[in-house]
């Protein structure tokens, strides 16, 4: 399929000579501190063979005996490792913070931020000249290249890839979109215990990670057109032997950056991050994407917002038949021609001038691409949907914006008035949902707050909220449901996400009562709740903040300085592009 080319270099009159390499301040000088930088590695069984004049290149390994989607990164860092040696540099692997998101609580999103100071601090702190950055479960990848991005070193992004498709009997699983919807069967009385069982064994039966185009399908695609990765390198499945081979022509690729100094400031432009948000709405990607570009952005001094998404939104349709806005998964989208496929259909809405890891534009890497399957990527005369997947409303409930995946929801819920049912808790909302004696019917407007980024803590997954047992089983299969928190990719529902400003800090979600009305008016990209500005000022007057979740520890950060969705979620502090001063070497 022509993937995965690591040739077309940057042209520079002058590549880096040897002494200008940063491991050389460390090595190469003739002083007491690199004689004692020089002896500790020959502690550890190296020579001057191993680092004179070469790059010294990072592995950042986000493996871990608990992160299921990056079982098979153990193996994969020995392929990198032999692409680096074979491209004449020196690899040193640095096991990073990993984010299993089955299994971290109450979400991986509080830990993004973490991940992205340690890899900005191995960067920074160690004799490195150029990195390979290992992730694909949902937050690594952002985390990484926010840390790489503030570094300010050669970087290149190697996505762990999609498992393979699940089975149950003759039935192909997808991750995520299948659980929630057995579940809600197995709550009915549809399937059976012993169904439900063979379906926990049979959903995820490989390494990698989600095969829907869950969070994590969607950022590495993310990761591609923003050109940190080799072309074609997201789509490749794990357990592909594609993958091994591309795994070793990124640690090639790494080496040539450093000589040639390509910068992740020469690839993430406004260019590229338009490129990247036009994927997510063909892709019918995850509504986590807004948040992780706007900060990713806010990393490469460059100005996004959820305006820009919905802008581009109203103009991108969604070509790729994928779950849980399609009926495909991911290595059926390989195998029909992947995202360079996908990409080759919008020539006329990217930026073919972008540049990307290997020195050339990304229309460039796109010459050949072809799609082999005219259904699992459409062509844009019969697409899954008219307009991208995700949609920003605003409105009297949400000044700052709110988020829906248009794509995997109801269209007949997509303008509907309803009264509320409020949650103040998920503890709460899991105690009344199958209450019977809580008024909630098919039109009622379910409502969960404080999920957000400080109310959740860090914005868990919690927006699909569950239907009503009684409604399920009364054949109701979706209602509106409106939160402060995020939901995962692979979710689906007519589900309002990322409601800004959060009720925690005091937003008007904060002051909804059961039995307000809430509109919701997708053509009108409008939120809001019918409630009389003099009765909201009476709320809010007797309205108290909640009591902080955090007494110590790394929690205290995320109260004092993270931001709302709308900006990303970043750190106050860590947020822009200015950088910081190299180290001292005394």
């Amino acid at each position: 399929m022509g993937q995965c080319d690591e040739k077309g270099l940057k042209d520079l009159e002058t590549p880096l000579r040897p002494e200008a390499l940063r491991s050389h301040r460390w090595f190469g000088a003739n002083d007491l501190r690199s004689f004692g930088h020089r002896s500790r590695a020959r502690q550890i069984g190296l020579g001057t063979e191993d680092w004179a004049g070469k790059p010294v290149i990072a592995i950042i390994n986000t493996w871990s005996d608990l992160s299921p989607c990056h079982t098979h990164f153990r193996d994969r860092v020995a392929d990198v490792k032999r692409g680096v040696h074979q491209a004449g540099g020196f690899p040193l692997e640095f096991p990073a913070l990993s984010l299993s998101e089955p299994f971290q609580k109450p979400t991986t999103m509080l830990y993004r931020n973490l991940l992205a100071m340690e890899v900005e601090e191995i960067l920074r702190s160690h004799p490195i000249d150029g990195c390979v950055l290992m992730g694909g479960c949902d937050k690594t990848t952002p985390a990484l290249i926010m840390g790489a991005t503030s570094a300010g070193i050669p970087s290149i992004f190697l996505p762990a890839g999609p498992m393979l498709s699940g089975r149950w009997r003759q039935t192909v699983l997808g991750s995520g979109s299948d659980v929630w919807k057995y579940w809600d069967q197995k709550r009915a009385g549809m399937i059976s215990e012993e169904d439900w069982a063979e379906i926990e064994s049979g959903i995820a039966r490989s390494p990698g990670h989600c095969m829907t185009m869950g969070t994590a399908s969607t950022m590495t695609a993310v990761a591609e057109a923003l050109g940190l990765t080799l072309p074609g390198a997201s789509s490749i499945p794990a357990a592909y032997a594609e993958h091994a081979r591309m795994a070793a022509a990124s640690g090639r690729r790494i080496v040539d950056m450093v000589w040639q100094n390509v910068l992740p400031d020469d690839i993430l432009t406004r260019a590229a991050f338009m490129n990247a948000m036009t994927v997510v709405m063909a892709l019918g990607g995850s509504t986590n994407a807004i948040i992780h570009l706007i900060a990713m952005a806010g990393r490469a001094g460059v100005e996004l917002s959820v305006d820009d998404f919905d802008e581009i939104s109203r103009r991108v349709p969604v070509l790729a038949n994928i779950r849980p806005s399609g009926a495909y998964l991911m290595d059926t989208f390989f195998d029909a021609g992947g995202l360079r496929g996908l990409m080759s259909r919008l020539p006329d809405l990217l930026d073919g001038e972008a540049m990307t890891v290997n020195g050339r534009g990304l229309a460039e890497n796109l010459h050949g691409a072809l799609v082999y399957d005219d259904d699992v990527i459409r062509e844009r005369g019969n697409p899954v949907a008219h307009e991208g997947a995700l949609a920003v409303v605003k409105g009297t409930l949400a000044p700052d914006g709110a988020v829906i995946k248009t794509s995997a929801a109801t269209p007949r819920l997509l303008r509907h008035r309803g009264r509320a049912v409020v949650f103040d808790s998920y503890e709460q909302m899991m105690e009344r949902i199958d209450d019977e004696s809580v008024p909630i019917d098919q039109d009622s407007v379910l409502v969960l707050r404080g999920a957000g980024p400080i109310g959740g803590p860090g914005m868990p997954e919690w927006g699909q909220l569950p239907i009503p047992r009684r409604l399920l089983q009364a054949g109701v299969t979706d209602m509106l449901r409106i939160s402060d928190a995020r939901m995962s990719g692979t979710s689906y529902g007519t589900c309002v996400l990322h409601v800004a400003p959060e009720a925690a800090v005091g937003g008007p979600l904060a002051l909804v009562h059961d039995g307000d009305e809430i509109v919701l008016d997708i053509d009108e990209r409008r939120l809001d709740l019918l409630v009389a500005p003099d009765e909201l000022d009476r709320r809010r007057a007797k309205w108290t903040a909640p009591r902080p979740t955090f007494q110590r520890g790394f929690g205290i950060l995320v109260q004092d300085s993270i931001t709302q969705a709308h900006q990303g979620c970043d750190f106050t502090f860590l947020a822009g592009a200015e950088g910081t001063p190299e180290p001292a070497i005394h």
